[in-house]
């Protein structure tokens, strides 16, 4: 029998970059996966009216973090981009895991592909990271 009432708790998701835990989540969409290099498939037309499909074998990801722009780990981050920058050795394994659901994304490597755009005004402003990934794996599952 399916349950009547699933839950959704977005403290229950969590997110790790190398041995650091993400947090600082902004409010609103604080967590974005998306395939980074289009469709998975191409659809190709024959002049007869056939139809194929090519498979493009592309499995890397950009997944984006929106942090509160008081989250300490802004500075973190920040200093992260620059090392790599200097160093090319930033690239870590990134989870996200949902704790209450079947949803779970896993890259042996990803990294800070773009610095959140730095602006200020008379509220509290949001900061959004980018990393990229090589090959990935995403399962976008339910909730119990």
């Amino acid at each position: 029998m399916d349950k009547a009432v699933r839950t959704y708790d977005p403290k229950k998701i969590i997110v790790t970059w190398g041995t650091m835990t993400i947090s600082g989540w902004a409010d609103g969409t604080f967590l974005k996966i998306a395939g980074s290099s289009g469709d998975a498939f191409e659809k190709r037309h024959g002049a007869d009216g056939g139809i194929d499909r090519v498979n493009k074998n592309v499995y890397d990801y950009a997944v984006t973090v929106t942090l509160r722009q008081t989250s300490p780990l802004n500075t973190k981050l920040s200093l992260l981009h620059t090392a790599d920058q200097l160093s090319n050795l930033g690239t870590m394994p990134l989870t996200v895991k949902d704790m209450l659901g079947d949803t779970l994304f896993e890259a042996p490597e990803a990294w800070i592909a773009k610095p959140p755009e730095g602006e200020w005004g008379d509220s509290l402003g949001n900061r959004e990271w980018r990393l990229d990934t090589g090959p990935a794996a995403y399962i976008d599952g339910g909730n119990n």
